[in-house]
């Protein structure tokens, strides 16, 4: 199996395993998908896009806030939440869930899964 398979077989395990996951990516700090499993009807390119802003606008924020590096970045709307950590240098992993999504459970499966990111890549 490649890379990006074994990538994609990861992010399929974390939205099966947590109810509440609607999507992920693992997107590179410059905007590019690596590895996605979204629905058809998000447009993976904008994805990227946005995450890799969010990414910089969180970097620049943390800095002029004088709060240290970035870890995580969070954007909750009415309809569930976006969460972007960083899943190695230069790597990001995002993760759509609903509204109702226990953000504890999201961030413990987010970094399990980083962790067999991290061994692939």
């Amino acid at each position: 199996m490649s890379r990006v398979e074994n990538l994609n077989q990861v992010l399929r395990r974390l939205q099966s395993g947590s109810p509440d996951v609607e999507a992920s990516a693992l997107i590179s700090d410059d905007g590019l998908v690596i590895a996605s499993v979204l629905p058809q009807d998000i447009d993976e390119t904008r994805i990227a896009g946005m995450t890799a802003t969010l990414l910089s606008l969180g970097v620049r924020a943390a800095t002029e806030l004088g709060r240290g590096s970035i870890e995580q970045v969070l954007v909750r709307g009415e309809h569930g939440y976006a969460v972007v950590l960083s899943a190695g240098r230069g790597v990001l992993l995002l993760t759509l869930a609903n509204e109702n999504a226990k953000l504890g459970l999201i961030f413990f499966d987010m970094r399990e899964a980083i962790g067999e990111i991290k061994q692939i890549l």
